[in-house]
């Protein structure tokens, strides 16, 4: 069967859990606290988007928005993350699939962008590169990445929702 997306749906969280921890088990640079912070935004009602890829009835990706503040007061910008596919389907496709399914949804309420912090070669596929004028303290600015949707590029500080501080 071919892999479905759609909105994350109530009886998903244990599902996504799954994903994310299995498709962060073995990733570089990461402190595997991104089921946390998935949890966490849904406690929070903080997710804006979070479609779930399926395929034959099984979970088999997840990607997570939420709203970002930017100290210069640019409204309706986003991050993105995590997003997560399980290491097995990793590199078919179904990643990129999220990817352009998540823009398309933040296009449609009307974002003014997106950021993430990621790699570089496979981000920039999608329209992402590092923009000099927004900052997240203590990262490479070349893993901090944006995508425009409409309106002048921001400048100044991001910060993610509490819940990208969650450990547990």
């Amino acid at each position: 069967m071919p892999v479905t997306l759609r909105p994350e749906a109530p009886a998903d969280s244990a599902a996504i859990e799954h994903v994310t921890v299995a498709a962060f088990k073995n990733a570089p640079h990461t402190d595997h606290t991104e089921q946390f912070i998935v949890n966490a935004l849904r406690r929070a009602g903080a997710m804006t988007v979070s479609l779930v890829a399926e395929d034959g009835g099984i979970l088999v990706g997840h990607v997570a928005l939420s709203p970002v503040s930017i100290s210069s007061g640019a409204r309706g910008w986003y991050g993105l993350g995590p997003i997560s596919v399980l290491p097995d389907r990793q590199g078919q496709g179904i990643g990129a699939q999220l990817m352009n399914a998540s823009m398309a949804a933040l296009k449609d309420l009307g974002a003014a962008g997106c950021v993430l912090l990621g790699d570089p070669a496979f981000y920039s596929r999608f329209g992402f590169q590092p923009q000099p004028g927004l900052v997240l303290p203590g990262v490479p600015p070349e893993y901090f990445q944006a995508l425009r949707f409409h309106g002048d590029w921001p400048e100044g500080t991001v910060t993610y929702h509490d819940a990208f501080n969650a450990t547990s």
